[in-house]
């Protein structure tokens, strides 16, 4: 159903999306704008690669509820049934407009992240619970490989099979939608596919010592 108030709520989904966290934050406290370093995105983990977990922690917070609330909070602003098709439709809708405003946000250029910090928040927000064994996952494979990327994927994969298989989704479009979100984190991270596969891929950890983190600028100058 469209309605003003739902064509509002898509605006400020977008809007929302394109807060560009890791920009402002690199370029305010760092004088660095995070995109012309390390493998050029506007996210969480190129930011724990350029500037280290003090930047890093917080740009993957903001970057993860941006993802939320836009999805959440339309509970408190529609009268629907919350378990109708209707209503996660409009989840979804607010979740693809949060993910484009990410990739492409207006406020810094167009040039954004990969989407996968803010794919989680809508995830969370989507499903709880296959959410949850998404993260698992995801850590589960990076506190044993220490790959983000590679734990993304996983994480990614997971979350279909949860919607779909184990919890049994009646609504056509929460499946179709749990299986773009695979699909997506393959597309998006495919140059990292071709690296894991030459075994070129960097390895991230967010555990560092603090000579570690002085020198990510320096390192990521030459990493992609």
């Amino acid at each position: 159903m469209i309605s003003p108030i739902n064509i509002l709520a898509l605006i400020i989904a977008y809007l929302m999306g394109s807060i560009p966290s890791s920009v402002w934050i690199g370029k305010m406290f760092y004088n660095i704008d995070v995109r012309e370093f390390g493998s050029g995105n506007a996210g969480a983990t190129n930011t724990f690669r350029v500037l280290g977990k003090k930047a890093g922690i917080p740009v993957l917070i903001i970057d993860i509820l941006k993802g939320w609330l836009p999805v959440f909070c339309i509970r408190y602003m529609i009268d629907l049934n919350l378990q109708s098709e209707e209503f996660i439709n409009l989840q979804l809708a607010l979740g693809v407009a949060t993910l484009i405003g990410h990739i492409f946000p207006v406020y810094v250029g167009f040039r954004g992240g990969k989407g996968v910090a803010t794919m989680l928040g809508i995830v969370l927000a989507l499903n709880l619970d296959a959410a949850l064994v998404s993260i698992v996952v995801f850590l589960t494979v990076f506190l044993i490989t220490n790959y983000v990327s590679l734990s993304s994927i996983a994480g990614a994969l997971s979350f279909p099979i949860m919607v779909i298989v184990v919890f049994h989704t009646t609504i056509p479009s929460m499946a179709l939608f749990s299986l773009v979100v695979f699909v997506m984190v393959l597309v998006t991270h495919q140059k990292n596919i071709e690296r894991l596969f030459n075994k070129k891929e960097a390895k991230i950890r967010f555990i560092l010592k603090k000579k570690d983190e002085s020198s990510h600028v320096n390192e990521s100058q030459t990493s992609e």
